[in-house]
């Protein structure tokens, strides 16, 4: 399953995720990737998902070990039967490579969209007292 990888400057972003939908990667669901490189409170990605028709409950997003896991379970629903079915509820799994320092601070589903934030943390510099002598 291809990767979006986002440890790499986002404004180079654009071009790999096209490059990655062109080598065949699955386009389900689309997907946006927004950068706030002066957001104030911190939030420096957004990536929105559209997931028509999932519950809250059939969605589920996992961060670990700088990956970032997607995916959605949507139950069979018998209401009545199909003239037409054009709404893709199929199962779902969209990776996500993100950065050291990077870190999901929020989920929102809202209208079909599902939102995820993340935010880049300061890293912690460590400070090493060389001496050299003689």
């Amino acid at each position: 399953m291809p990767r979006i990888d986002l440890r790499i400057n986002p404004t180079m972003l654009e071009n790999r995720a096209q490059d990655a939908a062109l080598k065949g990667a699955s386009g389900y669901p689309p997907f946006d990737v927004e950068w706030f490189p002066n957001e104030p409170a911190g939030i420096f990605l957004r990536i929105t998902l559209a997931v028509a028709g999932f519950d809250e409950s059939e969605l589920d997003a996992v961060a670990q070990d700088n990956i970032l896991v997607v995916s959605g379970n949507r139950e069979e629903r018998e209401d009545g039967e199909y003239l037409f079915r054009g709404i893709a509820g199929r199962q779902f799994r969209r990776q996500f490579a993100l950065a050291d320092g990077m870190e999901v601070v929020g989920a929102k589903l809202d209208r079909g969209l599902l939102a995820i934030d993340i935010a880049r943390r300061p890293q912690e510099v460590r400070k090493i007292k060389i001496s050299v002598s003689q």
